[in-house]
Protein backbone atom coordinates (compact mmCIF):
# COMPACT_ATOMS: atom_id res chain seq x y z
CA UNK A 1 0.00 0.00 0.00
CA UNK A 2 1.69 3.24 -0.99
CA UNK A 3 2.20 5.41 1.91
CA UNK A 4 2.29 9.21 3.04
CA UNK A 5 4.08 11.25 5.57
CA UNK A 6 2.55 13.13 8.58
CA UNK A 7 4.27 15.89 10.13
CA UNK A 8 7.07 15.33 8.29
CA UNK A 9 7.75 12.08 11.13
CA UNK A 10 5.08 9.51 10.42
CA UNK A 11 5.39 7.44 7.22
CA UNK A 12 1.92 6.22 7.32
CA UNK A 13 -0.45 3.64 5.10
CA UNK A 14 -2.88 5.40 3.15
CA UNK A 15 -5.48 3.85 5.11
CA UNK A 16 -5.94 3.51 8.47
CA UNK A 17 -8.21 1.83 10.77
CA UNK A 18 -10.73 3.23 13.43
CA UNK A 19 -10.96 1.09 16.92
CA UNK A 20 -13.74 2.55 17.72
CA UNK A 21 -16.27 -0.54 17.83
CA UNK A 22 -13.44 -3.01 18.67
CA UNK A 23 -15.20 -3.46 22.82
CA UNK A 24 -17.34 -5.20 20.43
CA UNK A 25 -14.86 -8.35 19.65
CA UNK A 26 -12.74 -10.97 21.59
CA UNK A 27 -9.46 -10.87 22.02
CA UNK A 28 -9.02 -13.64 19.12
CA UNK A 29 -11.53 -11.75 17.04
CA UNK A 30 -9.21 -8.05 17.85
CA UNK A 31 -6.26 -10.44 16.66
CA UNK A 32 -7.28 -11.68 13.07
CA UNK A 33 -8.46 -7.89 12.72
CA UNK A 34 -5.41 -6.48 13.27
CA UNK A 35 -3.81 -8.65 11.47
CA UNK A 36 -5.37 -8.77 8.62
CA UNK A 37 -5.44 -4.74 8.44
CA UNK A 38 -1.19 -5.41 8.77
CA UNK A 39 -1.52 -7.76 6.10
CA UNK A 40 -3.16 -5.77 3.84
CA UNK A 41 -0.99 -2.94 4.11
CA UNK A 42 -3.01 -0.94 6.95
CA UNK A 43 -0.08 0.76 9.49
CA UNK A 44 -1.77 3.48 11.12
CA UNK A 45 -4.51 2.23 14.08
CA UNK A 46 -6.99 5.56 15.13
CA UNK A 47 -8.76 5.23 19.19
CA UNK A 48 -9.88 7.83 21.34
CA UNK A 49 -9.65 7.94 24.99
CA UNK A 50 -14.19 7.95 24.58
CA UNK A 51 -14.05 5.24 22.83
CA UNK A 52 -15.89 2.47 24.51
CA UNK A 53 -15.00 4.90 27.34
CA UNK A 54 -11.43 3.35 27.44
CA UNK A 55 -11.92 -0.17 26.91
CA UNK A 56 -11.51 -0.44 23.39
CA UNK A 57 -7.76 1.18 23.96
CA UNK A 58 -7.24 -1.15 27.01
CA UNK A 59 -8.35 -4.34 24.62
CA UNK A 60 -6.04 -3.06 21.85
CA UNK A 61 -3.13 -2.57 24.76
CA UNK A 62 -3.76 -6.47 25.86
CA UNK A 63 -3.20 -7.37 22.60
CA UNK A 64 -0.09 -5.63 22.40
CA UNK A 65 0.80 -7.13 25.36
CA UNK A 66 0.33 -10.60 24.24
CA UNK A 67 2.00 -9.88 20.95
CA UNK A 68 4.57 -7.06 21.78
CA UNK A 69 6.17 -7.09 18.14
CA UNK A 70 2.88 -5.98 16.76
CA UNK A 71 4.09 -2.35 17.92
CA UNK A 72 6.77 -1.93 15.85
CA UNK A 73 5.05 -2.51 12.80
CA UNK A 74 2.30 0.16 13.47
CA UNK A 75 1.35 3.44 14.57
CA UNK A 76 -1.39 4.36 16.98
CA UNK A 77 -3.15 7.68 17.23
CA UNK A 78 -5.46 8.47 20.19
CA UNK A 79 -7.80 11.48 20.56
CA UNK A 80 -8.90 13.61 23.24
CA UNK A 81 -10.89 16.46 24.63
CA UNK A 82 -14.50 15.06 24.83
CA UNK A 83 -15.73 14.99 28.12
CA UNK A 84 -19.08 13.86 29.56
CA UNK A 85 -22.02 16.72 28.72
CA UNK A 86 -18.56 18.83 27.04
CA UNK A 87 -15.30 19.33 25.64
CA UNK A 88 -12.01 19.91 27.91
CA UNK A 89 -8.79 21.36 25.76
CA UNK A 90 -7.45 22.45 29.54
CA UNK A 91 -3.77 21.68 30.03
CA UNK A 92 -4.21 19.61 32.75
CA UNK A 93 -7.09 17.22 30.96
CA UNK A 94 -4.98 16.49 27.54
CA UNK A 95 -2.34 15.84 29.86
CA UNK A 96 -4.32 13.22 31.75
CA UNK A 97 -6.05 11.86 29.04
CA UNK A 98 -2.97 11.49 26.67
CA UNK A 99 -1.43 9.53 29.89
CA UNK A 100 -4.74 7.41 29.82
CA UNK A 101 -4.12 6.15 27.06
CA UNK A 102 -1.13 5.58 26.93
CA UNK A 103 -1.42 3.52 29.81
CA UNK A 104 -4.36 2.15 28.91
CA UNK A 105 -2.46 0.83 25.42
CA UNK A 106 0.28 -0.18 27.45
CA UNK A 107 2.89 2.04 24.92
CA UNK A 108 5.18 4.81 25.85
CA UNK A 109 4.50 7.06 23.50
CA UNK A 110 1.34 7.99 21.15
CA UNK A 111 2.65 8.54 17.45
CA UNK A 112 0.05 11.19 17.13
CA UNK A 113 -2.37 13.14 19.57
CA UNK A 114 -5.56 14.92 18.02
CA UNK A 115 -7.65 17.16 19.64
CA UNK A 116 -11.25 15.39 19.03
CA UNK A 117 -13.51 18.26 18.09
CA UNK A 118 -13.02 22.04 19.07
CA UNK A 119 -13.99 23.50 22.35
CA UNK A 120 -15.70 26.69 22.38
CA UNK A 121 -13.47 27.38 25.62
CA UNK A 122 -10.05 26.91 24.32
CA UNK A 123 -6.80 28.84 25.69
CA UNK A 124 -4.66 28.38 22.68
CA UNK A 125 -1.80 29.03 24.98
CA UNK A 126 -2.89 25.93 27.82
CA UNK A 127 -3.02 23.58 24.94
CA UNK A 128 0.77 24.59 23.90
CA UNK A 129 1.53 24.09 27.49
CA UNK A 130 0.44 20.77 26.82
CA UNK A 131 1.78 19.84 23.45
CA UNK A 132 5.06 21.05 24.71
CA UNK A 133 4.69 18.98 28.13
CA UNK A 134 3.90 16.03 26.36
CA UNK A 135 6.79 16.22 23.30
CA UNK A 136 9.24 17.46 26.04
CA UNK A 137 8.52 13.62 27.96
CA UNK A 138 8.08 11.75 24.42
CA UNK A 139 4.84 11.02 25.24
CA UNK A 140 3.77 12.29 21.40
CA UNK A 141 5.03 12.61 18.41
CA UNK A 142 2.96 14.12 16.00
CA UNK A 143 -0.39 16.48 17.41
CA UNK A 144 -3.32 17.43 15.50
CA UNK A 145 -7.12 18.42 15.48
CA UNK A 146 -10.52 17.01 14.48
CA UNK A 147 -13.66 18.92 12.93
CA UNK A 148 -11.35 22.38 12.89
CA UNK A 149 -12.01 24.97 10.44
CA UNK A 150 -8.99 27.33 9.19
CA UNK A 151 -9.69 29.95 11.52
CA UNK A 152 -9.73 27.81 14.58
CA UNK A 153 -6.44 25.79 13.44
CA UNK A 154 -5.00 29.32 12.64
CA UNK A 155 -5.81 30.64 16.47
CA UNK A 156 -4.48 27.61 17.74
CA UNK A 157 -1.37 27.40 15.96
CA UNK A 158 -0.82 30.74 16.83
CA UNK A 159 0.51 29.93 20.24
CA UNK A 160 1.02 25.41 19.46
CA UNK A 161 5.01 25.45 18.48
CA UNK A 162 4.46 21.91 16.97
CA UNK A 163 2.82 21.90 13.40
CA UNK A 164 -1.00 21.15 13.54
CA UNK A 165 -0.50 17.91 11.29
CA UNK A 166 -3.44 16.01 10.74
CA UNK A 167 -7.29 17.18 10.67
CA UNK A 168 -10.21 14.48 11.06
CA UNK A 169 -13.03 15.61 9.29
CA UNK A 170 -16.12 13.57 8.24
CA UNK A 171 -16.35 12.72 4.48
CA UNK A 172 -17.73 10.86 1.58
CA UNK A 173 -19.19 11.07 -2.08
CA UNK A 174 -22.65 11.51 0.30
CA UNK A 175 -21.45 14.17 2.34
CA UNK A 176 -19.27 15.91 0.30
CA UNK A 177 -19.96 19.71 1.61
CA UNK A 178 -16.18 20.81 1.73
CA UNK A 179 -15.91 19.71 -2.38
CA UNK A 180 -19.55 21.16 -3.80
CA UNK A 181 -18.56 24.63 -2.16
CA UNK A 182 -15.75 24.71 -3.49
CA UNK A 183 -16.98 23.42 -7.11
CA UNK A 184 -19.82 26.40 -7.04
CA UNK A 185 -17.82 29.26 -5.75
CA UNK A 186 -19.86 32.75 -6.37
CA UNK A 187 -23.06 30.86 -6.66
CA UNK A 188 -26.32 30.24 -4.78
CA UNK A 189 -28.02 27.64 -3.61
CA UNK A 190 -27.35 25.16 -0.61
CA UNK A 191 -24.48 23.43 -2.45
CA UNK A 192 -22.65 26.19 -2.32
CA UNK A 193 -22.89 26.99 1.46
CA UNK A 194 -19.19 27.10 2.51
CA UNK A 195 -19.56 25.29 6.53
CA UNK A 196 -15.95 24.55 6.85
CA UNK A 197 -14.49 27.81 5.95
CA UNK A 198 -12.29 26.71 3.13
CA UNK A 199 -11.10 24.19 5.24
CA UNK A 200 -9.83 21.35 2.40
CA UNK A 201 -7.82 24.32 0.77
CA UNK A 202 -6.56 25.34 4.11
CA UNK A 203 -5.00 21.47 4.92
CA UNK A 204 -3.79 21.54 1.12
CA UNK A 205 -1.64 24.89 1.60
CA UNK A 206 -0.26 24.16 5.03
CA UNK A 207 0.66 19.94 4.56
CA UNK A 208 -2.54 19.12 6.89
CA UNK A 209 -3.58 15.31 6.95
CA UNK A 210 -7.30 15.14 6.15
CA UNK A 211 -8.69 12.00 7.78
CA UNK A 212 -11.73 11.28 6.52
CA UNK A 213 -14.31 9.67 9.19
CA UNK A 214 -17.63 7.28 8.24
CA UNK A 215 -16.90 7.19 4.61
CA UNK A 216 -19.74 5.70 3.57
CA UNK A 217 -21.85 7.64 5.48
CA UNK A 218 -24.71 10.33 4.69
CA UNK A 219 -25.43 13.00 7.31
CA UNK A 220 -24.73 12.80 10.64
CA UNK A 221 -24.78 9.34 11.15
CA UNK A 222 -27.78 9.39 9.04
CA UNK A 223 -26.70 6.25 7.65
CA UNK A 224 -24.43 3.89 5.55
CA UNK A 225 -25.27 4.87 1.96
CA UNK A 226 -24.09 1.76 0.20
CA UNK A 227 -27.01 -0.86 -0.99
CA UNK A 228 -29.55 2.62 0.66
CA UNK A 229 -32.51 3.08 -1.99
CA UNK A 230 -32.25 6.68 -1.64
CA UNK A 231 -28.70 6.53 -3.67
CA UNK A 232 -30.21 4.16 -6.62
CA UNK A 233 -27.64 5.49 -8.87
CA UNK A 234 -24.76 6.34 -6.99
CA UNK A 235 -24.66 2.78 -5.94
CA UNK A 236 -25.43 1.94 -9.56
CA UNK A 237 -22.33 3.49 -11.05
CA UNK A 238 -20.18 2.34 -7.56
CA UNK A 239 -21.33 -1.41 -8.82
CA UNK A 240 -20.51 -0.98 -12.43
CA UNK A 241 -16.93 0.35 -11.87
CA UNK A 242 -16.68 -2.08 -8.59
CA UNK A 243 -16.85 -4.83 -11.81
CA UNK A 244 -14.77 -2.79 -13.62
CA UNK A 245 -12.28 -2.95 -11.44
CA UNK A 246 -12.94 -5.91 -9.89
CA UNK A 247 -13.32 -5.00 -6.54
CA UNK A 248 -16.39 -4.16 -4.18
CA UNK A 249 -18.69 -0.64 -4.10
CA UNK A 250 -16.94 -0.36 -0.81
CA UNK A 251 -13.15 0.29 -2.11
CA UNK A 252 -14.73 2.20 -4.90
CA UNK A 253 -16.02 5.09 -2.59
CA UNK A 254 -12.87 4.62 -1.17
CA UNK A 255 -10.71 5.16 -4.28
CA UNK A 256 -12.53 8.58 -4.87
CA UNK A 257 -11.86 9.48 -1.54
CA UNK A 258 -7.82 8.58 -2.64
CA UNK A 259 -7.85 10.20 -6.17
CA UNK A 260 -8.25 13.35 -4.60
CA UNK A 261 -4.78 15.04 -4.94
CA UNK A 262 -5.29 16.59 -1.17
CA UNK A 263 -3.61 13.03 -0.40
CA UNK A 264 -6.27 11.94 1.96
CA UNK A 265 -5.98 9.26 4.61
CA UNK A 266 -9.38 8.06 5.48
CA UNK A 267 -9.96 5.82 8.17
CA UNK A 268 -11.85 2.57 7.73
CA UNK A 269 -14.84 1.74 10.33
CA UNK A 270 -14.73 -1.74 10.19
CA UNK A 271 -14.12 -5.09 12.61
CA UNK A 272 -14.35 -7.46 9.74
CA UNK A 273 -11.14 -9.06 8.86
CA UNK A 274 -12.70 -9.84 5.52
CA UNK A 275 -13.90 -6.66 4.61
CA UNK A 276 -11.18 -4.76 6.08
CA UNK A 277 -8.98 -6.62 3.28
CA UNK A 278 -11.53 -6.34 0.69
CA UNK A 279 -11.89 -2.35 1.52
CA UNK A 280 -8.12 -2.17 1.04
CA UNK A 281 -8.22 -2.89 -2.66
CA UNK A 282 -9.07 0.98 -2.99
CA UNK A 283 -5.11 1.69 -2.63
CA UNK A 284 -4.40 -0.46 -6.29
CA UNK A 285 -7.38 1.77 -7.91
CA UNK A 286 -6.85 5.11 -9.69
CA UNK A 287 -9.78 6.54 -10.75
CA UNK A 288 -10.18 8.11 -13.95
CA UNK A 289 -10.97 12.19 -13.94
CA UNK A 290 -14.03 10.73 -15.91
CA UNK A 291 -15.14 8.15 -13.50
CA UNK A 292 -14.00 10.69 -10.12
CA UNK A 293 -16.53 13.03 -11.58
CA UNK A 294 -19.29 10.36 -12.72
CA UNK A 295 -19.26 9.31 -8.79
CA UNK A 296 -19.69 13.01 -7.39
CA UNK A 297 -22.82 13.67 -9.49
CA UNK A 298 -24.73 10.17 -8.91
CA UNK A 299 -26.02 11.33 -5.87
CA UNK A 300 -27.88 13.60 -7.36
CA UNK A 301 -25.73 16.77 -7.89
CA UNK A 302 -24.81 18.57 -10.95
CA UNK A 303 -22.09 21.04 -12.11
CA UNK A 304 -22.53 24.85 -12.79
Amino acid sequence: MDTLLIGGALPASRLALGCMRIDTLDMRQLARLVHAALDAGITYFDHADIYGAGRCELLFGQLLREEPSLRHQMLLQSKCGIRDGYYDFSKEHIIRAAEGSLRRLGVDTLDALLLHRPDALMEPDEVAEAFNHLEREGKVRVFGVSNQNPGQMTLLQSAVQQRLAINQLQLSVAHAGMIDAGLRVNMEGPLSADHDGGVLDYCRLHDVVIQPWSPFQYGFFDGVFLGDRKFTRLNRVLDNLAETYDVTAGAVALAWLLRHPARMQPILGSTSPERVTQLCAAADITLSRREWYEIYLAPGKKLP
